[in-house]
C-alpha cells in the first residue's frame, strides 16, 4: 500500500481480485484519506478482473467501478481503457511461465505500470474452493521479475514485491520512499508532491503508525 499511495494512480486494475481486499484498501487509502470527506463519491476508477464468478459479492459491486468476470489472459488485448496501475497481487504464480511473461509484457506495453507480489516459495496448491484458477503453476525469481523492465523491490521475507514501470516513475517512487523512511517523523515539509498531499490529509497518529510499519 505504500507503493500504491506514493504512486497515487487515478485508475487501478486489480487482477485476480479474489475477496476484493485490495480494492477496499485502494478506496480507503486513495479516496477516504484525500481530504474530500465523501464516503462513496469516488473520484478514481478502480476496476477488477476475477475469473471465478462465485467469488463476486456485494463488496465487489460497491468497491469497484467495474468487474470483468473473465480470465485476464483472454481479455487483456480487448480492454478499452489504459490504467495508471495494474495489480498482480498473488496472481503470477497461477500462470504457466510463458503465459505469465506474455501477460506482463502486454500490461507494460499499454498501461502505466504494475505491482507484482508473488511468493518466494510457492506451495503445492491445487484447485482450492473448487476453483482451477487457484492452482499454483509457476515459481518466479527476483531476476525473472526484474527482466520485465525498470523495477523497484520492497524488502519482504515471504514474497517478492515490486513495482515495474517507466524509468522516471521508478526513480520518483524510489526517491519518495527514501524520504518517507528517513524524514517523516521530524518534518512533514520534507515530503514532496503526492506524498506531502497524502500525509497532510490524515491524523498524525495514524500517519506515524502507517509508515513506521512498512518494510523496506
Amino acid at each position: 500500500m505504500d507503493l500504491i499511495v506514493t504512486l497515487e494512480p487515478s485508475s487501478v486494475l486489480d487482477v485476480g481480485a479474489g475477496f476484493g481486499k485490495y480494492g477496499v484498501l485502494c478506496r480507503e487509502y486513495l479516496e477516504l484519506w484525500d481530504g474530500r470527506q465523501k464516503y462513496s463519491e469516488f473520484a478514481r476508477r478502480i476496476d477488477a478482473v476475477e475469473a471465478f464468478e462465485e467469488y463476486i459479492t456485494p463488496i465487489h459491486r460497491f468497491v469497484y467501478n467495474h468487474v470483468y468476470v473473465d480470465d485476464i489472459s483472454k481479455i487483456i488485448d480487448t480492454l478499452d481503457f489504459n490504467y495508471d496501475l495494474v495489480l498482480l497481487i498473488d496472481v503470477l504464480e497461477h500462470f504457466d511461465k510463458n503465459e505469465g511473461v506474455l501477460l506482463a509484457r502486454k500490461i507494460l506495453a499499454k498501461h502505466g505500470g504494475m505491482i507484482i507480489s508473488t511468493p518466494k516459495t510457492v506451495s503445492n496448491q491445487r484447485d482450492a474452493f473448487n476453483n482451477e484458477y487457484e492452482i499454483h503453476r509457476s515459481q518466479w525469481t527476483r531476476q525473472e521479475l526484474s527482466d520485465f523492465g525498470n523495477s523497484l523491490f520492497v524488502r519482504d521475507d515471504v514474497s517478492f514485491i515490486c513495482f515495474i514501470g517507466k524509468e522516471n516513475d521508478v526513480r520518483e517512487l524510489e526517491a519518495e520512499l527514501k524520504v518517507m523512511k528517513s524524514g517523516f517523523k521530524r518534518n512533514k515539509n520534507l515530503f514532496t508532491g503526492k506524498t506531502k498531499k497524502f500525509l497532510g490529509s490524515i491524523p498524525p497518529i495514524r500517519r506515524i503508525y502507517h509508515f513506521i510499519k512498512n518494510k523496506f
